[in-house]
């Protein structure tokens, strides 16, 4: 008797602040994924600060830290909002693979970007089965959140990591405001790549 893999609903999800809101010495970015059984019944949470990371490198590491996350081989339904990874997870990764990590720029072969965090990936799909579906995440405090998040950091040291502390804490809860209403019928309907409308 096989044993039927989990099913996972893994929301990806990461932020940097633009290039004139810090120093750039300074710059750093966020990266968040909350990863949930389609029954509910299990969450992981897992938030972290990079420094000097660009937006879509970001956006890739929130996705290969929640796949190697999981314990077990899963079924994972991937929700994030980068374009950049949903098309290279739905275009790109078996073309990349074939041709040694690289692809043709201008009749020359170029090593991809990321391709380290990309080789990461392909190696979660030798054990989970993905799919990916991209969301627009626009939560209510959204608004509320971007002139704190934008603010040109300045003062002391204590004040900077305070600071720095309330945005990790603010993306967390706000990607976690974000998918903490659904129900186990809608995260069912999202995992089987229905349109979910939520009130």
């Amino acid at each position: 008797m096989s044993v039927r893999a989990p099913h996972f609903l893994l929301f990806s999800e990461a932020r940097r602040p633009p290039a004139k809101a810090a120093a750039p010495s300074e710059e750093s970015g966020l990266w968040h994924f909350v990863l949930e059984s389609v029954d509910g019944d299990m969450k992981l949470e897992a938030t972290d600060e990079e420094p000097e990371v660009d937006p879509e490198r970001l956006e890739l590491l929130a996705v290969v830290r929640g796949l190697e996350a999981l314990d077990q081989p899963s079924q994972v339904t991937l929700v994030t909002r980068s374009r950049s990874v949903t098309r290279g997870l739905r275009f790109g990764i078996d073309r990349w693979r074939e041709n040694g990590w690289q692809w043709e720029c201008f009749g020359k072969m170029a090593p991809i970007k990321d391709f380290d965090l990309w080789q990461r990936v392909d190696q979660a799909l030798q054990f989970h089965k993905v799919r990916c579906r991209t969301w627009r995440f626009d939560p209510p405090e959204e608004t509320a959140l971007q002139p704190k998040m934008l603010a040109r950091r300045g003062g002391d040291r204590p004040q900077q990591r305070a600071r720095r502390t309330s945005r990790l804490k603010a993306i967390a809860s706000r990607i976690t405001a974000c998918f903490q209403g659904f129900s186990p019928s809608a995260r069912q309907s999202l995992a089987n790549g229905e349109q979910v409308a939520r009130h």
